[in-house]
């Protein structure tokens, strides 16, 4: 397949294991530069990294070094607490402002939000919520993508098409990440009950299934190195007429540990095999 465009994901490239720390070991512009060298057409950058880049550059700057290497895609992430109140909605809503400034300036594909803690809401309230969010990021041109995820206020894709359908926003939609399906048993046939419009974005990895002798939910591989039905997942995906780019989410605490461009080039190459 000639066609396929993948993103080399931030928890993938930043060369740091989520709860050691949440800025990258790597210079913004090597990131970019590791990534197109190894044939990524996509990056995806974590809102404390985005703080800490610019304490040193300015958006209009990372914008030109993504267009100097041909980057065409970018996510930005990641938004919790956008449908709660109080304290945390508030900075929720700062983060919220940082993030569709970024996307408007650096024109990237989607700003990628939803739950780390299980959060107990009322579905209704996440309706109005999700409208909001997407109604506030559409002032930036901005695309809103919702994670179905197990530690997720909404953790299955009946509810989640349900949030996105009756918010109704035309820039609402999700990010389906195969550790997700393989961990939540989504079945094929449920994913492809996904209306196509609301297929914000996909994501590969590989790692052990649920029930194996050897499972780790704590880390996913590089493709091709685990236990996932990569091959019949693409071909559910393709099949219901996909065909924007691939993010490449490998998060590892041994594979973080790789030299930058040695963990892009295996990144790209072990992804890309998945598609012959």
């Amino acid at each position: 397949m000639n066609n396929v465009e993948l993103m080399n994901l931030y928890w993938t490239t930043a060369g740091v294991f989520p709860g050691q720390g949440e800025i990258s070991r790597f210079d913004f512009k090597d990131r970019v530069q590791a990534s197109a060298k190894a044939g990524f057409k996509g990056i995806g950058i974590w809102h404390t990294d985005l703080e800490h880049i610019l304490q040193h550059r300015t958006l209009q700057e990372m914008k030109r070094i993504l267009d100097d290497n041909d980057i065409k895609h970018v996510e930005l992430e990641f938004i919790t607490d956008w449908f709660l109140d109080g304290a945390r909605k508030a900075e929720s809503d700062s983060r919220r402002k940082r993030l569709f400034e970024a996307s408007e300036i650096l024109h990237a594909k989607h700003v990628k939000v939803g739950d780390f803690y299980n959060s107990t809401c009322p579905m209704p309230h996440i309706i109005e919520s999700f409208a909001a969010l997407c109604a506030e990021a559409e002032k930036y041109g901005a695309t809103i993508g919702f994670e179905i995820m197990g530690c997720a206020m909404i953790d299955n894709i009946k509810d989640a098409v349900t949030m996105v359908e009756t918010a109704g926003g035309n820039n609402g939609g999700l990010i389906i990440d195969i550790y997700q399906v393989a961990n939540l048993g989504m079945t094929y046939e449920a994913i492809s009950s996904i209306p196509l419009k609301y297929l914000t974005n996909v994501e590969l990895n590989d790692g052990t299934l649920p029930g194996s002798q050897h499972h780790d939910p704590s880390n996913r591989n590089f493709c091709g190195e685990g236990e996932y039905d990569i091959k019949g997942f693409i071909n559910c995906v393709i099949n219901m007429g996909y065909t924007g780019p691939w993010g490449i989410e490998v998060i590892s605490e041994k594979l973080s540990l790789l030299p930058l461009e040695e963990m892009s080039i295996k990144a790209f190459n072990t992804s890309m095999a998945e598609f012959d």
